[in-house]
């Protein structure tokens, strides 16, 4: 997989893709997802979740929804762990730049570790667009500084 902002090791089944934004004089438009587009299977619900700089909300992962994350004002980091026992990506962990600066859609199945870490200066607004309404009897989480999982939130100057 080849794009900006994406780093680590790929995950099978984790699909992402650019998408439209489309500035005038009257503002943007931020294309998310259609019904007849590839990475639309179902509708369950859509919601926003607010993130502050330097704050991270995970670990969560999901056992019946998939996730379909864009971020439309702000930056955030997007880290995924696959703990998946028959994926030959077991143990894999993937980190994506995504929001204002790098506008994309990040297809996440069930079964993958998610959290994301505000970066830059500003609040950044995460949408959800999941394939089911949220259901609290399938979710698992984590301490974001959990061990059980091989991760920094740290910056990582490279």
């Amino acid at each position: 997989m080849d794009l900006d902002g994406v780093k680590g090791d790929y995950i099978s089944d984790i699909e992402i893709k650019k998408l439209r934004k489309i500035p005038d004089e009257r503002g943007t438009i931020y294309h998310m997802l259609r019904n007849d587009d590839e990475f639309f299977k179902t509708f369950g619900e859509i919601y926003f979740s607010t993130v502050h700089p330097q704050v991270v909300k995970g670990w969560h992962l999901h056992t019946l929804m998939t996730l379909n994350y864009a971020v439309i004002d702000g930056m955030i980091k997007l880290v995924l762990y696959d703990e998946r026992k028959d994926s030959e990506t077991q143990g894999n962990i993937m980190e994506i730049f995504v929001g204002e600066e790098n506008y994309m859609l990040i297809k996440i199945p069930p079964h993958i570790w998610n959290g994301f870490k505000g970066i830059g200066e500003k609040k950044a607004i995460v949408a959800n667009f999941s394939s089911i309404a949220h259901d609290p009897k399938e979710i698992f989480r984590k301490d974001p500084f959990t061990e059980d999982i091989p991760y920094d939130w740290m910056i990582k100057h490279e």
